[in-house]
């Protein structure tokens, strides 16, 4: 396997974390194992040839690659489930019942391949029932990686990542593609918007958000870049709401103006 070079290792954390807000500073073993075999497969015989290609490949798709391979977390139907009985029970019969509102804003920030935010929908569909037609009740999903996007926009999953997700929700809102797989059922997939998106740029939305879900994103950011997106994302939501985080993550030693609600859960 490639090893990389002291020189080599301080140029690429300081790329990407200038560029994405990702800290890969104690992630050297990361690195090599996540590229030591990749790189040479390319033909390069050193991380420093191989990062000149990936910066100068003017598709970007490179970049991509690059990022997805050192920051792409496992991910299932129902992950963290916790996080999704407090927004069936607790957020959708707020933005009901004391918003007034048939308006749904909710952002899944950085959705990777799509479970999480078809989880989403799924519930909001649960619980609104015969009353979904008359409410505007898309989803935005924004991940940083176009081969993430282009895998949710597929809706196409291994029956393996649906062993949290109750049965009948499976046959309701799946559809069997063959022995191995399920496909997201069209009301599903009307439920979403995709859009790849940056969370270190500039946010620019027509309105605020009762929910925003950035879940298992922020392990890769240090202290400083954590409290510049927190408080955009405090600026972006309504009083009242809701930022989910990952259960393996805190918003301890940051910054910022949000009330603790239990785990992972924080409220403006």
């Amino acid at each position: 396997m490639l090893k990389i070079k002291d020189n080599e290792f301080t140029e690429l954390v300081a790329f990407i974390h200038d560029n994405y807000g990702v800290d890969l500073r104690k992630k050297r073993a990361l690195v090599e194992g996540r590229l030591g075999n990749y790189i040479p497969s390319l033909g390069y015989d050193s991380f420093g040839d191989y990062f000149a290609f990936a910066k100068n490949d003017k598709t970007g798709e490179e970049l991509v690659t690059l990022l997805n391979r050192l920051t792409t977390n496992y991910t299932y139907f129902m992950r963290e489930r916790e996080h999704f009985d407090f927004y069936r029970n607790t957020i959708l019969p707020w933005i009901d019942k004391e918003l007034h509102t048939k308006d749904l804003r909710v952002w899944c920030a950085g959705c990777s391949t799509g479970q999480e935010p078809y989880t989403l929908v799924l519930l909001t569909l649960e619980y609104l029932g015969s009353a979904a037609a008359g409410w505007d009740h898309t989803i935005l999903a924004s991940d940083i990686s176009d081969r993430a996007l282009a895998v949710a926009k597929k809706g196409l999953y291994p029956k393996s990542d649906f062993h949290e997700m109750p049965p009948e929700w499976v046959k309701k809102y799946f559809v069997s593609y063959d022995e191995n797989q399920y496909s997201v059922n069209d009301k599903l997939k009307k439920g979403l918007t995709f859009r790849r998106f940056n969370l270190l740029d500039k946010f620019s939305f027509k309105k605020q958000f009762q929910t925003i879900f950035c879940r298992n994103v922020m392990i890769y950011f240090d202290i400083p870049t954590k409290n510049t997106l927190i408080n955009k994302y405090y600026d972006w939501l309504v009083p009242g709401g809701y930022l989910l985080i990952g259960h393996s993550e805190s918003l301890s030693g940051c910054t910022h103006r949000f009330r603790y609600v239990m785990p992972s859960v924080y409220q403006k």
